[in-house]
């Protein structure tokens, strides 16, 4: 699946290895791609990594900044 600007979907996500999916959507903006959690994240830090799925399958992942 490729994104155009302006365009999300929906995923699952996750910023800590073995943290259990999350339900969030993932937006393509001009700097890059956006996530945005269903659930409030906490401590989420610049340099750590995102991955995002659908169902069960990694469709991409992205250092946070």
């Amino acid at each position: 699946m490729n994104l155009e600007v302006d365009e999300s979907m929906e995923v699952w996500a996750r910023i800590r290895y073995r943290q259990p999916l999350q339900k969030a959507k993932l937006y393509k903006v001009d700097a890059g791609l956006y996530i945005d959690f269903e659930q409030k994240q906490s401590a989420i830090t610049e340099g750590q990594f995102a991955a995002w799925y659908i169902e069960d399958e990694l469709i991409g992942s992205g250092v946070i900044s």
